[in-house]
């Protein structure tokens, strides 16, 4: 095993970190989705009710919460093999579904007029656009 203090090590732990990161974002998050699905389709009734998504809202949820979980899982079981391993396949997968979902929150977030919560996602956005390059090595 390298050493962790080289420009190989550092990538090997950005990766490492990168995965963990977004395997908790989405497993969180796609988790909470399913335990208060009600609460969560109520909020989001009311969040998208003026815009052109308003009618779609219970199939979106469902759409989100599927591509929350794979991307939290494939980033979690990626991490782990990751370090036990240091495949990368798993977790790049993970970081790809990963943006796909962030797509997916800012294009609603966009359509609901829901600026500020749009402009949240732009970190995570590119933390995963940062993960996908560094899991291609």
């Amino acid at each position: 095993m390298s050493s962790l203090h080289t420009l190989t090590g550092a990538i090997y732990l950005l990766q490492i970190f990168g995965s963990a990161f977004l395997a908790i974002l989405f497993l969180q998050s796609g988790i909470d989705k399913i335990i208060d699905h009600r609460g969560n389709l109520e909020w989001l009734k009311g969040h998208f009710a003026k815009s052109q998504l308003a009618g779609v809202v219970p199939v979106l949820l469902t759409a989100i919460t599927i591509l929350e979980v794979a991307a939290g899982a494939l980033s979690a079981i990626g991490c782990i093999i990751l370090i036990v391993s240091r495949e990368t396949t798993l977790a790049f997968y993970g970081a790809v579904i990963s943006a796909v979902a962030l797509i997916a929150l800012f294009f609603g977030q966009r359509m609901a007029e829901g600026y500020a919560g749009a402009a949240v996602l732009v970190p995570y956005f590119l933390l995963a656009l940062v993960a996908i390059y560094l899991l291609a090595q």
